[in-house]
């Protein structure tokens, strides 16, 4: 019997965590505060950044929202940037990706203050991950070691397979994984679209982690039987009768058939992002302020 991955219930169990460190710093005269900054008109930026914010409101984070223009200059969003890393009330700082095309998302991302990077992406933070001390391991693949973590998924010697390489997911993901650490250990290949004979590698697999923004691109009859399968992906694809459905980077009707074990879409890996910028603000906030918490 395929066993399904509920992140939604990890997620809740962290949020639950999150929110007894709040309730730590208050007691030393600390509010956690998270900036969001979106700077598009994208309904699904403006849908995640809402989501953030009412996740922060649910644990007891102050949640910060500043909107510009988009087709403001760069130097708005520059200029808004440097004044959240001055500001003593934020504890982190989350820019909305995508930003329009005239604006640098890389300098958005070095102007960030690395102590309130709470995505983990400035240069800084991705050594420190990369070296194996990681600030702040970026949420959705700090998100899935938790999953691996709450259903007891071995990685130690594990041939795992990452299958996407982007700067959010893929190598951060391949990194926690090689490192000697708990749940990491994993012997680990990153797969793209340049990768040859990737039905093989796949099929070689204890642990598939598909983050590679194609809808259902992993089918069940590449996989090894009982493997362990994290779909990423969120992809909203036309059904027969006109309407529309999310779907994952897993055609997952094919893939339970095979897998040990797999996340859905959605109700896996998206709530355990969520909550992660929640662990990753606190974290924030303990740093900066001196105050000691025991993170979930």
């Amino acid at each position: 019997m395929t066993e399904i991955i509920d992140g939604e219930a990890v997620a809740s169990e962290i949020r639950d965590g999150v929110a007894e460190c709040v309730d730590t710093l208050g007691g030393a005269g600390v509010t956690p505060g998270l900036a969001t900054v979106l700077m598009s008109d994208d309904d699904a930026s403006e849908t995640y950044v809402s989501m953030k914010q009412q996740d922060c409101e649910e644990v007891g984070i102050a949640a910060h929202d500043i909107e510009i223009d988009p087709d403001a200059p760069a130097e708005e969003l520059y200029d808004t940037v440097d004044e959240l890393n001055a500001d003593d009330a934020i504890d982190g700082i989350l820019v909305q990706m995508p930003v329009p095309d005239h604006v640098d998302d890389r300098e958005v991302l070095r102007r960030t203050r690395p102590a309130k990077d709470v995505d983990g992406f400035h240069p800084e933070n991705v050594g420190r991950l990369v070296a194996g001390d990681a600030r702040f391991k970026p949420c959705t693949p700090h998100g899935i070691q938790k999953l691996l973590e709450a259903y007891d998924i071995e990685t130690e010697g594990a041939d795992a397979v990452v299958v996407g390489r982007s700067d959010i997911v893929g190598k951060p993901m391949a990194n926690l994984l090689i490192q000697k650490a708990p749940f990491g250990n994993a012997t680990t290949t990153v797969c793209h679209s340049r990768t040859t004979d990737l039905d093989a590698k796949l099929g070689n697999a204890d642990i598939v982690v598909a983050a590679i923004g194609v809808p259902e691109f992993v089918d069940g009859s590449l996989l090894k039987e009982d493997a362990t399968v994290i779909d990423v992906g969120v992809n909203r694809v036309e059904t027969d009768d006109g309407d529309s459905e999310l779907v994952g980077d897993v055609d997952f009707e094919s893939a339970q058939e095979v897998a040990g074990a797999i996340t859905p879409v959605p109700g896996g890996v998206g709530p355990m992002t969520r909550a992660m910028l929640l662990y990753n603000t606190v974290k924030a906030a303990s740093q900066q302020h001196g105050v000691e918490v025991e993170l979930p």
